[in-house]
């Protein structure tokens, strides 16, 4: 059965201290006249208020009835009310995944019934209903499709850490324009990364995979007053062990098997410019005790040399590792650690970055369009309402690379200049779904049916569609991306479902 949620309004309060039977207020009209398994109840009334209202909504009903006090500085504050309804959903959600969600319009402000379809037509699809003394409970049809992304508000508070920790500096490189952001938190990462770039410090990058390191790497450089000096880029992660010194430090001619010439390492290569060590956590332990010395004594000597070179190279390191945890477990050195950790950098996941997702894919998507004007046959692309949407509701664990090679994909996939929905999920099938997802870690020992695999897990998805949309083939083509109602036929079919 399907779970209401609605926001406990003054009708409804009314209607549970009369003693007219008839006065029942939109709440307890819908849960009468449909079936629901839970209600949850959003309300900004006071908690005994809310508790009361509950027992009388639970003693009216089968229903189960869960309460969720919300503290609103104003019934008509968009930004709350989101935040409010989207938390709760998200409980909601966690506790019953799979049981279909209905939003109640009629309770509450006008403020609340926007948020509601806000929500039901973009990241939480969902029924929408309505009650009225003329018409009773109806369900409401939204006819066209939105496409929208949460854009916080700047807490004021916030605004003005920012502003004291870009005091005292010159006006921002055009270096960081490069980095798309608008969220409180990059443009605080960015401010911390300026303020690096005009320090002779090395710097500490972290992050998880995707989420822009080596872009921040080469800001900090531009912006840097090295920036006209070279800046050398090494994946530390790509070099194989036995070579790891020689690529870094150079060599003499015979210092190994295979030196047949004399070669400058990387050290030398980046001399007075910026060496950006990506992924500085796979450096072998060997390698990490020379390159302490080569930062401290700020001289480098190549393999089979007894002489030093002094260098004047400045250090970037990034790592999707948590450093400290590998300290503990004996894969990376604390001095080490302590001698690249002078400036820091925590970048956010693309999850956490509220409001930038639309910026991304707007900037993404005409990168690659004007990347691709002078390919055959190519066609400008755009996003149609689907497309954005279903983007918008990924977790993104691979951040913004992921991002950008879904809309490249989705943009090879599209046949004519709009990337529909169906193009965005095909992109998105072939990526790594996020960890602890069921369908991940099956032994292949005894080997696995990867069509039988891949058709479970459409029909999974189709029959839940299916139920959620109550059949209507229109609207579960739309949960699930697929573009058409025959499109969703078409899987239907394949896979023998509903």
């Amino acid at each position: 059965m399907s779970i209401l949620l609605a926001w406990l309004g003054n009708t409804d309060l009314r209607a549970s201290e009369s003693t007219v039977s008839s006065d029942r207020g939109p709440i307890l009209s819908a849960v009468q006249a449909m079936d629901f398994s839970t209600v949850h109840l959003l309300s900004d009334h006071s908690a005994s208020t809310t508790r009361a209202y509950a027992r009388w909504l639970g003693g009216q009903s089968n229903a189960t009835v869960s309460a969720h006090n919300i503290k609103l500085t104003s019934p008509t504050s968009f930004e709350e009310i989101f935040k409010a309804a989207r938390t709760v959903i998200n409980e909601v959600q966690q506790a019953s995944k799979a049981a279909p969600l209905v939003f109640h319009l009629s309770p509450g402000t006008p403020a609340m019934a926007a948020i509601w379809i806000l929500l039901a037509k973009t990241q939480y699809p969902a029924r929408l209903i309505e009650s009225s003394r003329e018409h009773g409970v109806r369900e409401v049809n939204i006819p066209f499709e939105l496409s929208a992304e949460y854009a916080p508000v700047q807490d004021q508070r916030a605004d003005e850490s920012l502003t004291r920790l870009m005091q005292g500096l010159p006006p921002e490189s055009p270096a960081f324009t490069s980095i798309i952001h608008r969220c409180a938190a990059m443009k605080r990462t960015v401010a911390m990364a300026h303020r690096l770039a005009l320090r002779d410090v090395p710097v500490l990058i972290q992050g998880e995979s995707g989420t822009g390191k080596e872009l921040f790497a080469r800001a900090i450089h531009q912006a840097s007053p090295r920036s006209t000096q070279p800046f050398i880029a090494v994946n530390c992660g790509a070099i194989p062990q036995e070579l790891v010194d020689a690529e870094l430090f150079g060599h003499e001619k015979g210092a190994f098997t295979g030196a047949t010439t004399a070669r400058a390492g990387y050290f030398e290569s980046a001399n007075g410019g910026t060496l950006f060590l990506d992924e500085v956590g796979e450096l072998p332990l060997a390698s990490q005790v020379r390159l302490l010395r080569v930062l401290q004594e700020c001289e480098v000597t190549r393999l089979g040399s007894t002489k030093p070179k002094a260098i004047n190279v400045r250090i970037i390191a990034a790592t999707n590792r948590v450093l400290p945890l590998e300290i503990q477990s004996g894969h990376f050195r604390e001095d080490l650690f302590h001698r690249l950790a002078v400036g820091v950098l925590q970048l956010p996941p693309l999850r956490e970055r509220e409001g930038d997702l639309n910026l991304l894919i707007d900037s993404m998507l005409a990168t690659i369009n004007v990347e691709a004007a002078s390919q055959p046959g190519y066609q400008h692309k755009k996003l149609d309402t689907s497309a954005r949407n279903l983007i918008l509701r990924h977790s993104w664990p691979g951040n913004v690379r992921e991002l950008h090679n879904t809309l490249l994909r989705a943009s090879i996939w599209a046949t004519g200049d709009t990337i529909t929905g169906e193009d965005v999920a095909t992109s998105l099938a072939v990526t790594m779904p996020t960890k602890g997802e069921t369908v991940l870690g099956r032994p292949l020992e005894h080997g696995i049916s990867l069509p039988e695999l891949i058709a479970d897990v459409a029909r999974h998805y189709l029959e839940r569609a299916m139920v959620q949309s109550h059949g209507n083939k229109s609207e579960a083509a739309r949960l699930l991306g697929l573009g058409s109602y025959q499109t969703l036929t078409n899987w239907l079919q394949k896979y023998k479902s509903g």
